[in-house]
């Protein structure tokens, strides 16, 4: 692993997704915790509870990335099958889980464990357990693939109990620049600057009459000169431009 560029790929799994009857809340909580941690948020696909789906994505995502971060499927219904399709993925066997049965039956009382319930203790052989403070229910690690909760309360206390399992990459550095101008009137300048940084994310937004600029680094040097050169650009097509730099 390469601790400078460490990059993660999130598979969002769920028919509700897709659907449209439930939307998804976990990918920019991700995201924005990824970015804190310096790790490069590459890929990432929604999908449905298809089982040679899910293992098909799985295998290609963790052989491209550091990381991958799954959501959803791990529940007590039918249509829940993100776990079995993991253990295939690793060829694996399902067991019942030790310590994961224990949490269950602490948390919901061995009279109240059904075999619905009874379905979310039994993990790949091999998998380390995520705890889970919000419903007992744990989510697991295989290797780079962290299995969590798509009810997003879930996954972020799951997402906090592997935290500590990641391996930080460079702080990603982010300014933006915002003008009055339209997109297309900086484009081709945007263009040129960003084939001469290709280390440099730039992104042109445009908002409410205005354009946003956005420059992402791990470089504080290189990322600064840029901005200037990009200033630079800007005042020669309006020398009187109002330029905000945060």
């Amino acid at each position: 692993m390469n601790k400078h560029k460490i990059t993660a790929g999130f598979i969002i799994i769920g028919n509700e997704i897709l659907s449209g009857r439930t939307q998804d809340q976990n990918l920019n909580f991700l995201a924005k915790n990824l970015v804190e941690m310096g790790i490069i948020l590459k890929d990432v696909r929604v999908i449905g509870d298809f089982e040679d789906e899910i293992i098909e994505t799985v295998n290609i995502l963790k052989s491209k990335y550091d990381y991958v971060f799954t959501s959803g499927g791990i529940g007590p219904t039918h249509d829940d099958i993100t776990t079995e399709c993991i253990a295939k993925t690793f060829n694996q066997q399902l067991i019942l889980h030790p310590l994961a049965h224990e949490i269950l039956i602490k948390h919901y009382g061995k009279e109240n464990v059904n075999q619905a319930r009874l379905k979310m203790a039994y993990l790949p052989s091999n998998a380390s357990l995520l705890d889970n403070p919000v419903s007992s229910a744990p989510g697991f690690r295989i290797d780079n693939v962290f299995v969590m909760a798509g009810v997003p309360k879930i996954f972020q206390a799951m997402f906090m109990a592997c935290k500590k399992e990641l391996i930080c990459g460079e702080k990603i550095i982010s300014r933006e620049i915002k003008i009055n101008l339209t997109e297309s009137s900086i484009a081709q300048d945007l263009t040129k600057l960003q084939l001469h940084y290709p280390d440099i994310a730039m992104g042109s937004y445009p908002f409410e009459g205005q354009t946003s600029l956005v420059f992402r680094s791990s470089n504080l040097n290189q990322l600064n000169i840029a901005i200037n050169k990009m200033i630079d650009l800007i005042k020669i097509i309006n020398p009187n431009e109002n330029i905000e730099l945060s």
